[in-house]
């Protein structure tokens, strides 16, 4: 049976959900948690396939298999992945800047932003803090997922910033979150498994873009976001698509990040096998 990890976010409950009506729960066990964790059971192999932040490809590109035609990205607006600041972006200059714990990919990509978009040398510090009205004395905080889609609604008086427009508005290329991930031993234990697992996320994709509606009206997300914000946030904020343009912003995310110098190297792209 596949071990998967399962994102606790909004941005995946549309795919969760469609994996779950279309086949049986029984095929999977699933493992709750924020990306940095799940990153860390997939590379100790606790468990089998997630979504996962694409830096961490990067990092274990000889441990990891990419699996084809599925992400966590955006093409401009992601709304869930924000930086607030008591001054303007291009003045961060010197500053600190608070980062959130769950997530490297979107922390690299506010450095690769900061240092080469704005050349803005910042002080930075993890932190498990979420309210941007109380920063301790540093200039801004980066939030994830749905700590984002929370503050943005009580933060007037701050300047917010969306990292997925401000790359697509840099780059003119979609910026890519999370891929699915699987590791090179669980391909040799499980290939036909991940195989299959394949195809059922192609398909869930699909069941997804045409149950949007009927997911809202059972998603717990609807209870603090209301069904329309919901509704809107997955229609037009949030994609699950890999395609050769997704493909073509993962790799200058890559090129960018090492010359920020914050990878070794720009990976060589290894995809899982689905014939």
């Amino acid at each position: 049976m596949l071990r998967i990890g399962r994102i606790e976010y909004a941005n995946c409950t549309p795919v969760f959900y469609a994996l779950h009506e279309l086949y049986p729960a029984s095929d999977y066990q699933y493992a709750g948690g924020v990306p940095a964790c799940l990153n860390s059971l997939l590379a100790s192999g606790d468990i089998d396939v997630c979504p996962s932040s694409s830096i961490t490809f990067s990092t274990h590109a000889e441990q990891f298999l990419i699996i084809p035609d599925i992400s966590i990205s955006s093409k401009g607006p992601v709304l869930s992945v924000l930086l607030f600041s008591t001054i303007p972006i291009e003045e961060l200059d010197s500053k600190t800047v608070l980062l959130s714990s769950e997530s490297a990919t979107s922390v690299n990509l506010l450095k690769i932003l900061l240092k080469i978009r704005y050349d803005c040398d910042c002080s930075y510090q993890v932190t498990s803090q979420v309210d941007p009205g109380d920063l301790h004395g540093a200039s801004a905080l980066l939030l994830i997922g749905d700590s984002a889609l929370r503050a943005v609604r009580t933060q007037s008086n701050m300047f917010v910033y969306d990292l997925g427009e401000l790359w697509y508005g840099w780059t003119g290329e979609p910026f890519v979150f999370a891929l699915w991930l699987t590791t090179r031993t669980a391909f040799k234990n499980h290939g036909d498994e991940l195989k299959r697992l394949f195809h059922q996320l192609c398909r869930a994709k699909v069941y997804t873009r045409e149950h949007l509606e009927q997911i809202v009206e059972v998603s717990p997300e609807r209870n603090w976001m209301g069904p329309e914000r919901l509704l809107e946030y997955w229609r037009n904020n949030i994609c699950y698509d890999l395609t050769e343009h997704h493909l073509a912003g993962l790799k200058r995310y890559f090129r960018l990040a090492v010359e920020a110098g914050l990878i070794a190297n720009v990976p060589e792209l290894a995809f899982l096998p689905t014939d």
